[in-house]
């Protein structure tokens, strides 16, 4: 089953530098819902888009109201972003470093601005970066975030604390999973802080941790989402009752249902197409490319925004792709 996107309003302007963005990898939604971060990969840049989110009876309505461009010495291969905060944007370069940047928020109106990393970081002398690909922030206390890295080709997801109040200064680069991975290629939290998924591109899965101090990269992945294809972005839904997967290697993305709990190995409960075949057999370079590869839930949790290269960016109902009745929660409304 395909579903058709959400047609979003954008201008002209915004519509050309989405066309010209050629490979992306990952995608990100601001905490406050009004930026949205796109990691265009080839063109060794990041594309922020300003943009509004609406819940209507007839369903979501997405507004892009204009476009940064952010070029810098600190931004390579870019395949992986997280926001910190609102006004600060973490980038993983699979030939680099992480580097954090703060947004130039001033005006966003079409510009190409070059900006100067407030950080990098590359975990010397004791848990080096290697190929860093996706990144997921993790607010914890005391002003502290951890920043957790899949090192793509080293097969490893690694741990690097920063301090806000220290200008994101890390005091601690620890390696964090590798158990049953190969080729870690996206990562996720579970809201409720008690879970930990990564796309294992190698196996064709994605494996589940349980989140807790003994975690190290000798710890067993407790869960496994199967026949996953060749797996890339992924997110948890805002109850943590589903786990959206982005098949980089078919036109869909595949439903997971929690049901009593993350452990053992299940299948999807639903996968749906998001991308047409035209589209799809255009990326069809090899077996392993071809689909959506960034996928992020918006914070309103109405829409689910997914990108590759022939769809830079497409937005679906979140409603239509888990289904109204397998949810329990209405998209838009927040729940506890």
């Amino acid at each position: 089953m395909t579903i058709p996107p959400v047609a979003f309003r954008a201008s002209q302007a915004v519509r050309a530098a989405l066309s010209a963005i050629r490979r992306t990898e990952d995608l990100r939604f601001s905490p406050g819902n009004r930026l949205l971060a796109i990691a265009a990969f080839a063109r060794k840049r990041c594309l922020l888009l300003r943009i509004d989110v609406e819940m209507r009876p007839d369903g979501p309505d997405v507004t892009i109201h204009d476009f940064m461009e952010l070029r810098s010495d600190g931004i390579g291969e870019v395949h992986g972003l997280d926001f910190i905060d609102d006004k600060t944007l973490v980038v993983a370069n699979r030939d680099g470093q992480l580097a954090i940047f703060a947004l130039p928020m001033e005006s966003m109106a079409g510009q190409h601005r070059e900006i100067t990393a407030l950080r990098r970081i590359d975990g010397k002398p004791f848990c080096k970066l290697r190929t860093p690909g996706s990144v997921v922030v993790r607010r914890e206390s005391g002003g502290r975030v951890s920043l957790l890295v899949c090192n793509n080709y080293t097969h490893l997801v690694t741990r690097h604390v920063a301090l806000r109040w220290l200008g994101h200064r890390t005091v601690r680069n620890q390696p964090l999973l590798s158990n049953g991975l190969d080729i870690p290629d996206g990562i996720a939290i579970s809201h409720d802080g008690e879970w930990i998924a990564v796309s294992s591109h190698g196996t064709r899965d994605v494996k589940l941790y349980r989140m807790s101090s003994s975690l190290g990269p000798k710890s067993e992945p407790v869960g496994i989402l199967q026949d996953a294809g060749f797996p890339h972005g992924l997110r948890f839904t805002r109850d943590d009752r589903q786990i959206l997967v982005a098949d980089a290697g078919s036109p869909a993305v595949h439903v997971y249902e929690r049901g009593d709990g993350w452990t053992g190995r299940r299948g999807p409960v639903r996968s749906v197409g998001v991308l047409d075949e035209e589209t799809f057999l255009r990326g069809r370079a090899s077996v392993e490319e071809g689909g959506p590869k960034g996928l992020d839930i918006d914070r309103s949790n109405s829409v689910v925004a997914v990108t590759c290269e022939e769809q830079a960016l497409a937005f679906y109902p979140l409603a239509s792709i888990v289904g109204k009745t397998m949810s329990g929660i209405e998209p838009g409304v927040a729940h506890p």
